[in-house]
């Protein structure tokens, strides 16, 4: 029988399978098409010190194997997440879940951190230092070993709990600021976030989205994505959440040999929001196919 369990910093996983943040709301709103209970785990739309409209519309761009977006880190802020995402959140998913944070300060990243940390329902925290939709923040903490570091050493101060921290594909050495951010106390790395795209609208002569960048995701940055996940895991010696472009099992098992511990899944939730379901339902079949018996054991495989 298929072994489909793996653990991440712990906390045992029926399987390796996490919603990746801004695909899956808080979860209840899945949870209407099917017990997301199956889910390993998601981690919950980023959450920020204070509420965010978010940037102006339009947001989304469609292309070729894949979607721009520049949503902008749009949410409550962190005060109403506890006081009420989280209360619904509970309702409907009895497993610990991975809270996503953003910030435009170090002082940010902490602040809403220590808030969340004492929410029983988080298991992880996934400290996104590499969002390219927000201006003042986000990315520019990730792009450097110095500042990603920083982060992470102010988060860990206020935490107890596991911290990952989220990294950007738009670097030149992305091993670099995984390192620094091991050396500063990261208990994990997630990666990658969208790379930077860009359409433009040939009627109109302007580019599509109002941002006019934002994050590429899907299908087509998959390979990127394994190659980032089979680099850092090489270098590091705490786990690997590895994402980008992840939507069959094949693709989650492919991640796995290379590196990753547990695999999130983004744009695909978008298209199909049974698509984590189906690719759960799948492995057990596919690892027969590949004869893989148990998925902790694949890890790395390919190194």
């Amino acid at each position: 029988m298929a072994e489909l369990k793996v653990t991440l910093c712990g906390i045992e996983l029926d399987n390796p399978i996490i919603p990746a943040s801004g695909t899956f709301g808080y979860g209840y709103e899945f949870a209407d098409y099917y017990d997301i209970n199956m889910l390993g785990t998601f981690s919950f739309k980023g959450t920020t010190r204070d509420p965010r409209f978010g940037n102006p519309t339009p947001r989304i761009a469609e292309c070729y194997a894949g979607m721009i977006n520049a949503v902008g880190l749009q949410n409550p802020g962190v005060e109403k997440v506890i006081a009420e995402e989280l209360p619904k959140m509970k309702e409907v998913f009895r497993k610990k879940v991975m809270a996503n944070v953003s910030g435009f300060s170090v002082e940010d990243y902490a602040y809403t951190c220590e808030r969340l940390n004492d929410c029983d329902e988080i298991g992880w925290f996934e400290v996104n230092v590499s969002c390219p939709n927000v201006h003042g923040g986000g990315m520019s903490f990730g792009t450097s070993p110095e500042a990603a570091a920083e982060v992470t050493r102010a988060v860990k101060k206020v935490t107890t709990k596991p911290v990952f921290v989220k990294l950007s594909p738009n670097v030149t050495d992305i091993v670099a600021i995984a390192k620094a951010c091991e050396e500063a106390g990261a208990d994990g790395i997630s990666l990658i976030n969208t790379m930077l795209g860009m359409r433009i609208n040939l009627k109109t002569k302007k580019p599509v989205i109002a941002n006019k960048m934002g994050g590429f995701s899907g299908p087509a940055i998959f390979p990127v994505a394994v190659r980032m996940v089979y680099q850092v895991s090489s270098a590091v010696k705490i786990p690997v959440i590895g994402m980008g472009g992840v939507s069959s099992a094949e693709d989650v098992i492919e991640m796995m040999l290379a590196g990753a511990t547990a695999v999130e899944v983004g744009a695909a939730n978008l298209i199909d929001p049974f698509a984590c379901k189906k690719i759960i339902e799948d492995l057990p079949e596919v690892m027969e196919q590949y004869r893989i018996n148990s998925l902790s054991e694949i890890i790395g495989g390919a190194h």
